[in-house]
C-alpha cells in the first residue's frame, strides 16, 4: 500500500520555483497593472513565498517601499537572496501579520489565500495593516477549471485511484472559484469587491519539462506522486504522457487561469 500523502508541503525554494513558481511570474504582471496602484506606495505581499510578486513590485509599481512576510523559512531564504536587500522580509503569518495598523497603502497576495486556514481572518488582518481607502488584493489559481498542468494530473491519477479526486486542490479550496472568491471579501468587511480571470500560456517545451517539476515534492500533487510506489508511479507516467496534448514536434501547449480579487479598506 502506497503512504498517505503529505499535502501542501511548501519548503524549498527551487522545487516550488519548477513547478509553480515560473508562472506565478507571468499572472503577477497583469494582476499589478489591473490593480493601478500609482508609484510611491508603501507595499506588503502576503505569503511572500520566494519573492516573485515582491519583484515585479518593485519593477512595474516604482513604490516606496515593500514589505514581505512568509510562514516558511526556506521560502523566506529564497525571497532574501532573489530580492537582495530591496524589500523587508519578515517570518510570519497571514493571521497575524508582525505590522502596525496602516502601515502600509496596499495589501496583497499571489497564490496563497486558498492554503490559509482562516482566510476571513488573513483578509480582515491584511486591511487592518494597510490604510483607509486602500487596496487589497489577492490571485489564485482556478484549480476546478482551466488550471491545466495540475488539473491534468488529478484527471489521471484519478483512473489509477478513485480516492485520489479528494486529494485535488478543486475539491478541496471552493474559495478558487470567483463567486466565491468576491463573496469572501465581502465577508471580511471589504468594499466594492472585484474578480476578473488571469490566462496565461503555459507551454512546456516536451512531457519531460512538464513531468519532472512533480518530482520535487513541493505542493498537493507531487506530494501524492512522490507517496506512490516506484510501479504505479511510472503508470501514472504513462497515462499523463497518453493524455496530455502534445504536439508533432513532442510540445505540450497549456494554459492556466488565475482569478483575481481587489477590494477597498473601509474608512
Amino acid at each position: 500500500m502506497d503512504p498517505e500523502p503529505v499535502l501542501e508541503r511548501w519548503e524549498q525554494g527551487s522545487p516550488y520555483e519548477r513547478y509553480i513558481g515560473r508562472w506565478s511570474r507571468l499572472v503577477a504582471p497583469e494582476f499589478l497593472d489591473w490593480l493601478g496602484i500609482p508609484p510611491g506606495r508603501r507595499w506588503l505581499d502576503v505569503g511572500c513565498g520566494t519573492g516573485v510578486l515582491c519583484q515585479e513590485i518593485l519593477g512595474r509599481s516604482s513604490p516606496a517601499e515593500v514589505i514581505g512576510v512568509e510562514p516558511s523559512a526556506g521560502f523566506l531564504a529564497a525571497a532574501r537572496e532573489n530580492l537582495a536587500g530591496r524589500a523587508r522580509l519578515y517570518e510570519g503569518s497571514a493571521e497575524a501579520i508582525p505590522l502596525a495598523g496602516q502601515a502600509v497603502d496596499v495589501a496583497v497576495s499571489g497564490l496563497v489565500l486558498n492554503f490559509i486556514p482562516d482566510q476571513r481572518a488573513a483578509l480582515a488582518e491584511m486591511a487592518r495593516v494597510t490604510v483607509e481607502g486602500g487596496t487589497i488584493g489577492a490571485y489564485v489559481w482556478d484549480y476546478a477549471g482551466k488550471m491545466e498542468l495540475i488539473r491534468y494530473f488529478w484527471d489521471a491519477a484519478a483512473l489509477l485511484d478513485p480516492d485520489a479526486v479528494s486529494l485535488h486542490e478543486g475539491s478541496r479550496f471552493p474559495s478558487c472559484r470567483p463567486d466565491a472568491l468576491g463573496e469572501l471579501f465581502t465577508e471580511a468587511g471589504l468594499a466594492d469587491p472585484e474578480v476578473r480571470a488571469i490566462d496565461i500560456p503555459t507551454p512546456f517545451s516536451g512531457f519531460d519539462d512538464y513531468w519532472e517539476p512533480f518530482l520535487g515534492g513541493q505542493g498537493a500533487a507531487p506530494a501524492y506522486l512522490m507517496s506512490l510506489g516506484e510501479q504505479r508511479r511510472a503508470y501514472l507516467r504513462e497515462i499523463l504522457q497518453a493524455r496530455l496534448p502534445t504536439q508533432p514536434d513532442g510540445s505540450v501547449p497549456l494554459s492556466a487561469r488565475a482569478w483575481a480579487a481587489r477590494a477597498t479598506v473601509r474608512a
